[in-house]
């Protein structure tokens, strides 16, 4: 299949979300997840019996049997997890979705995704993919993989530790329009992000995504049905996923050490060029952009992997809090707070958030958005991102 045959074939017609303060859900994840697509279906006008298709990513028990049985769905005709730890692939599962749909596979897509601490504990210390040669010296969560990774970033190529500072504190600006957002109410300044203790060097408290409990979820179906079920369905214009040779947190010895994981292997494309590729635009046609942020110094790479930022000290004029703020700058991303100010499910409610930019829902709407980029899990073994888009853009 050609990438033009995905373009813009498939939609999200359907979004909601579910987020709770870490181990205050009032539920598990089995029903939080029933709960999430019965909204999502509600959200798309459709019966939930109409679902044929389910995906989800990084973990979770419950596969499209057990969901579609629970939902008494007419029939199954896609069920399947995307690989790779934290969110790495969340952004590839709703490519999948679109894939389903562009085959002809399936004709309604859930892709979705629940945490519940009292169900499978925290994302805590040496679970995923972490090999023996970290184990051995002590390294084993999340935070200090990704900040050997960062500092690397900062000391090698030069860029400004600020351009951080300013991606948390433009989350936290975003948050406090936000009602749901954790961070609502409590804005965050400079000086209180740089005299926050430190969580593994280069990171503060505050460069450190939440851990939420809760579920997500997106109802995507054909172009032709989207126009039918909403005046606003977010087109799948374009998805890439994969890594660069030789990228692996588990060898964490490669030539691409510094980047986030979209940028190719030298002399091929990687996952940000084929995605540009495949979507017929650059990085100048993107109007909005939530980028997953377990830590704020992947983020930062992600940015400049995807050529919305340069590298070195000159990242730092481009990715400064006003241009990274919705309604002032020119690049607004995490308009709902993001990982680090909204909810962490995961990462999946960031793709909610483009969506909603896409509808003009959000609460930091970006004023004529036509296209929304959702990157996920920069520096985890596998990335993916997706670029959603109204149909003027198709």
């Amino acid at each position: 299949m050609s990438a033009l045959t995905m373009r813009g074939a498939a939609a999200v017609v359907g979004v909601s979300e579910l987020h709770y303060r870490r181990g205050e859900a009032p539920a598990g994840e089995l029903r939080m997840t029933l709960e999430a697509i019965l909204a999502a279906c509600s959200d798309a006008g459709i019966s939930p019996r109409e679902l044929d298709g389910f995906v989800s990513y990084a973990g979770g028990g419950h596969d499209g049997a057990v969901i579609g049985g629970a939902l008494g769905v007419d029939d199954v005709r896609w069920s399947n997890m995307m690989w790779g730890g934290g969110g790495g692939t969340v952004a590839a599962a709703i490519n999948n979705a679109a894939v389903a749909i562009a085959a002809g596979q399936a004709e309604c897509v859930v892709v979705y995704r629940s945490m519940a601490q009292a169900d499978t504990g925290r994302l805590g210390y040496a679970k995923y993919h972490y090999g023996p040669h970290f184990l051995a010296h002590g390294v084993g969560s999340p935070a200090q993989v990704c900040a050997l990774r960062t500092q690397r970033l900062l000391e090698h190529d030069g860029v400004p530790r600020e351009t951080m500072r300013a991606l948390v504190l433009a989350a936290y600006r975003h948050a406090q329009n936000n009602p749901t957002a954790q961070g609502y109410g409590k804005p965050l300044d400079e000086a209180t992000y740089d005299s926050s203790r430190l969580i593994t060097e280069p990171f503060h408290l505050y460069d450190c995504s939440r851990e939420s409990d809760g579920a997500v979820a997106l109802v995507l179906v054909s172009a032709d049905r989207a126009k039918s079920l909403r005046p606003d369905p977010a087109y799948v214009l374009a998805g890439a996923h994969g890594a660069p040779g030789g990228y692996s947190s588990i060898i964490d010895n490669d030539d691409q050490y510094a980047t986030a994981g979209f940028a190719g292997a030298t002399g091929r494309p990687g996952v940000a060029d084929r995605l540009w590729a495949a979507a017929g635009l650059g990085p100048d046609d993107v109007d909005v952009v939530q980028v997953y942020e377990n830590f704020s110094g992947p983020a930062v790479a992600a940015l400049i992997d995807h050529g919305l930022a340069p590298s070195g000290p000159a990242a730092g004029e481009v990715l400064t809090v006003d241009n990274l703020t919705a309604g002032v700058g020119k690049l607004p991303v995490n308009t709902s707070g993001g990982n680090i100010a909204d909810s962490f499910v995961n990462g999946m409610g960031l793709a909610v958030e483009a969506v909603r930019q896409i509808r003009g829902t959000s609460t930091n709407p970006v004023a004529h958005a036509k296209t929304s980029l959702f990157i996920g899990g920069p520096m985890a073994p596998l990335v993916s991102s997706t670029l959603f888009a109204h149909e003027d853009v198709l």
